[in-house]
């Protein structure tokens, strides 16, 4: 990780967002590892950042990769996702991630009312400093399979859509973003980005706030399995989706392209 974390600061780019998978054996129902001082992550933000300090590290937020059932958040017996007993645990998640020296926490789990309790937690803590880039649009989407096979994080039972949002509605995802500024949210972000190039769009309408947009693995596994087929130039097919990602109006791509776009300028 840390040769990576170089490599990719020689390049130009900016920061690197991390995802830890999880062995089995740290993994339970509360997903209490996501805590752990001295778990993967927390270990991971501080081996970078003391060989690479330049290098801005972003922390993704929820309970997903230490769950044993894959969910986001807590569950009770029935498998129901409790929304404020998870958020007490996304708040110790976050500022161990502050305390190891991450740079922005990012929050993806999609409860209600994380983003508030996070930012009260962190700065009670005194991590004022530190940014809050939430997941304010995130959709149940087809396109996560390649994340969620090498992070093992695909749930065990039923799907995300209780708490993820509808992939027909627009409205919501304004709402959701809403809700977010109001709450304390420094950037909003977008997740998939090139299938709701649209909701990029409103979303940079309706507000001032700093605006990502995840360019997800499904996304970027199509154009390269085509490449790979000869179908079409990687390079040419991978300006032009993050281009349109841009021209949408994102502020911000997190890309699995952002090191071969800085080896092509």
């Amino acid at each position: 990780l840390v040769r990576e974390a170089e490599a990719i600061h020689r390049l130009g780019v900016p920061a690197l967002a991390l995802f830890p998978v999880t062995p089995p054996e740290a993994k339970s129902l509360d997903g209490r590892e996501a805590w752990n001082a001295n778990g993967l992550a927390q270990r991971a933000v501080r081996a970078v950042k003391q060989a690479v300090p330049e290098l801005g590290v972003i922390t993704d937020v929820a309970l997903d990769p230490f769950t044993t059932h894959g969910q986001d958040g807590i569950i009770d017996e029935s498998g129901y996702v409790l929304n404020d007993v998870t958020v007490e645990a996304l708040v110790k998640q976050a500022v161990s991630h502050a305390e190891a020296g991450a740079d922005v926490v990012a929050p993806s789990d999609m409860m209600d009312g994380r983003i508030a309790a996070l930012r009260a937690a962190l700065d009670r803590d005194g991590f004022t400093q530190v940014p809050i880039l939430s997941y304010a649009a995130k959709y149940a989407s087809g396109f996560y399979g390649p994340f969620r096979d090498a992070a093992e994080s695909t749930p065990s039972f039923g799907d995300r859509r209780a708490y993820q949002m509808d992939p027909a509605n627009v409205r919501e995802a304004l709402r959701e973003c809403e809700l977010d500024v109001a709450e304390g949210a420094d950037v909003l972000m977008v997740k998939p980005a090139l299938p709701y190039l649209d909701v990029i769009r409103a979303v940079s309408e309706s507000f001032d706030h700093p605006l990502a947009a995840y360019n997800v693995s499904g996304e970027y596994a199509m154009v390269r399995a085509a490449a790979a087929a000869g179908w079409l130039d990687e390079e040419q097919a991978a300006r032009e989706s993050l281009t349109a990602i841009v021209r949408a109006g994102a502020d911000i791509v997190i890309s699995y392209w952002a090191c071969e776009v800085h080896r092509w300028q």
